[in-house]
C-alpha cells in the first residue's frame, strides 16, 4: 500500500531533480544520440508526444494536490521559469534558438556533413521538427497555468516530510529505499553528527601540517587566495580544461588498483541553459551501451566560481573512479540479469563515487595539500547531509535551518546551500544514501583485508564491487 501511495508523494512536477518540464527536454539534447534518419525519426515522434506527457503530468499532480500533497513554492517559481525558457526565443519568436531547436538543427546537420542524410530529405525532417517544436507552446503554456494557480497554496518555510499526510511513515519509506538498511531517522542524524565531528578533527590535522592553526585558519586562508568573483567565458573555459585534463589523468592512475578499467569517452561539459543555476551540484550519465554516446559530468558554471582546489574531488567523484566510470563498466556488462546494467541504487552509485574520492588519494591523484583538504570538505558536506535531511524531514527544520547549518557547519557558500537544501525538500532520503553507501563500502573493505591479510587484493575487491552492477547494500554484503 505504502508504494502505491509512493506515487501521491511524487508527482512529476515536484522533484527539483526530476520535474517533468526539463526532464523530456534533458532527455532529448543529452541523452537521445542521433546516429541515422530512424534515430531523428524517433527524436521527432518523440517531441510530438511531449504534450501528451505533459498533460499526464499536470493531471498526476493535481491528484497528489487533492491529497495535500503540494510542491514547495521555490519549485513551482521554477517550473514558470524553466517553461518560460523552453518556449522562447526560435522558432516560437525572435532571439536565439530556443534548446530543443538549436539540438535537432545541429544534430540534423551532423548527419548531413557525414553524408548520411541527403540536405532535401533533412530539410523535410527540420520542417516536422519545427512544427512539433512549435507545438508544444500550448502544452507549457498549460503547465505554466497549473503552476500559476498553484502558486497561491504553495508551501513555503517549513515544507519537510512532517508536513504531508502520514509524512513520517512516507519518510521512513524512503530511507529504506535510499540507504537499502534498516536505519532510522533518528541513527542517520546522529551517525551525521558524529562523522562530522571525525572529519572536523581530520581537517584541523591537516590544516597543521600545511602550517596553519587550526581548518578555520585555513579555510580563511582560501578565501584570500580565491576572493568571490563570477564565472565569465574565460573562467568557464579554464574550468572545462582543467577538469577534462585531471580526468585524463586520473584514468591513467587506475591500473594498480582495477583490472576492468573504462573503455568509452568521458567529458566534462557545461550544464544546459534551461536547467543552470547557480550553486546547483554537478552530475553524471553513463555512456551508451555502444559507447557512441560517452558518458559525461555536467557542471553548473553560472554564479560564485568555486575554489579551484575543490575541482580534484568533484572530477573524483563524478567522473573517474566515481560515476562515469562505474557507469561505463556497468552498461558494458554481459553476464547476469540485464536490468543490473540499467537500474542503479543511490546507496550502491553514491557510495561508490564517495569512496572513489577517497580512492583518489590513495591513487596520489590530488597535486597538493589543499585539494586533499578540499576532498574532506567535500566529505564534510556528505555528513552534513545526513544531519539536515533528517533535520528537515524527521525533526521538523525549516528550510532556512538546513540552510544555515549546511552554510556554517557543512561549509557550502550560501548560494549552494539554498540549492542543495532545496534539493533534499522536494527528494526526501536521497541525499543520505552518499555518505551511508560509503561507510558500508569502507567496512567490507576492512572486513575483507582483516580477513585475507596478505592475500587481500584491492584489483579484486574494487572488480568485485563494481563489475556486477548496482546492487542494495545487503545485496552487496
Amino acid at each position: 500500500a505504502l508504494s502505491h501511495a509512493n506515487r501521491l508523494y511524487r508527482p512529476p512536477f515536484y522533484s527539483r531533480l526530476y520535474s517533468a518540464h526539463s526532464q523530456l527536454p534533458d532527455f532529448l539534447i543529452n541523452t537521445h544520440t542521433i546516429a541515422d534518419e530512424t534515430d531523428l525519426k524517433n527524436y521527432i515522434a518523440r517531441i510530438k508526444g511531449m504534450p501528451a506527457v505533459l498533460d499526464v503530468a499536470i493531471e498526476r499532480t493535481k491528484a497528489s494536490e487533492a491529497a495535500g500533497i503540494r510542491a514547495p513554492k521555490f519549485q513551482v517559481e521554477t517550473i514558470i521559469a524553466g517553461s518560460e525558457k523552453l518556449t522562447s526565443g526560435a522558432p516560437f519568436g525572435d532571439g536565439p534558438d530556443a534548446a530543443l531547436w538549436a539540438d535537432v538543427k545541429a544534430k540534423t546537420e551532423a548527419l548531413v556533413s557525414a553524408g548520411k542524410l541527403p540536405r532535401a530529405a533533412a530539410d523535410q525532417h527540420l520542417a516536422e521538427a519545427r512544427a512539433a517544436i512549435v507545438a508544444l507552446k500550448p502544452a507549457y503554456e498549460r503547465v505554466i497555468a497549473w503552476a500559476r494557480a498553484s502558486l497561491p497554496n504553495a508551501p513555503s518555510g517549513k515544507v519537510g516530510a512532517l508536513t504531508l499526510p502520514d509524512g513520517a511513515a512516507y519518510y521512513a519509506n524512503e530511507l529504506r529505499l535510499n540507504t537499502t538498511t534498516d536505519y532510522t531517522a533518528e541513527q542517520i542524524h546522529q551517525i551525521g553528527l558524529s562523522e562530522v565531528a571525525r572529519i572536523e578533527a581530520e581537517q584541523d590535522a591537516l590544516a597543521q601540517k600545511a602550517g596553519f592553526k587550526d581548518r578555520s585558519a585555513y579555510y580563511a586562508e582560501r578565501a584570500r587566495l580565491n576572493p568571490p568573483r563570477q564565472f565569465d567565458d574565460a573562467a568557464r573555459k579554464e574550468y572545462l580544461d582543467s577538469a577534462n585534463a585531471f580526468v585524463k589523468h586520473t584514468r591513467g592512475l587506475l591500473g594498480p588498483y582495477f583490472n576492468t578499467l573504462p573503455a568509452y569517452g568521458i567529458e566534462v561539459v557545461r550544464e544546459p541553459a534551461f536547467s543552470e543555476v547557480a550553486g546547483g551540484a554537478a552530475h553524471a550519465s553513463a555512456p551508451s551501451p555502444d559507447g557512441a554516446r560517452p558518458a559525461r559530468t555536467y557542471v553548473h558554471l553560472v554564479g560564485t566560481v568555486p575554489d579551484p582546489a575543490a575541482k580534484y574531488t568533484l572530477m573524483c567523484h563524478e567522473a573517474v573512479p566515481g560515476h562515469n566510470m562505474q557507469g561505463d563498466i556497468q552498461v558494458r556488462q554481459k553476464s547476469g540479469p540485464q536490468f543490473r546494467a540499467v537500474t542503479g541504487y543511490v546507496a550502491f552509485g553514491e557510495g561508490w563515487a564517495l569512496y572513489a574520492e577517497s580512492l583518489c588519494k590513495e591513487m596520489n591523484a590530488f597535486p597538493d595539500i589543499a585539494a586533499d583538504f578540499m576532498r574532506l570538505d567535500a566529505e564534510l558536506f556528505r555528513a552534513a547531509r545526513l544531519v539536515v535531511d533528517t533535520g528537515l524531514h524527521a525533526k521538523g527544520w525549516t528550510e532556512d535551518q538546513a540552510v544555515e547549518y549546511m552554510n556554517t557547519t557543512g561549509r557550502q557558500p550560501i548560494e549552494r546551500s539554498r540549492s542543495e537544501i532545496r534539493r533534499y525538500i522536494t527528494l526526501p532520503g536521497q541525499a543520505t544514501g552518499y555518505k551511508m553507501g560509503m561507510l558500508k563500502i569502507v567496512e567490507l573493505r576492512q572486513k575483507a583485508e582483516q580477513a585475507l591479510g596478505p592475500k587481500f587484493d584491492i584489483k579484486g575487491f574494487h572488480d568485485l564491487l563494481i563489475a556486477s552492477g548496482s546492487q542494495p547494500l545487503s545485496i552487496l554484503e
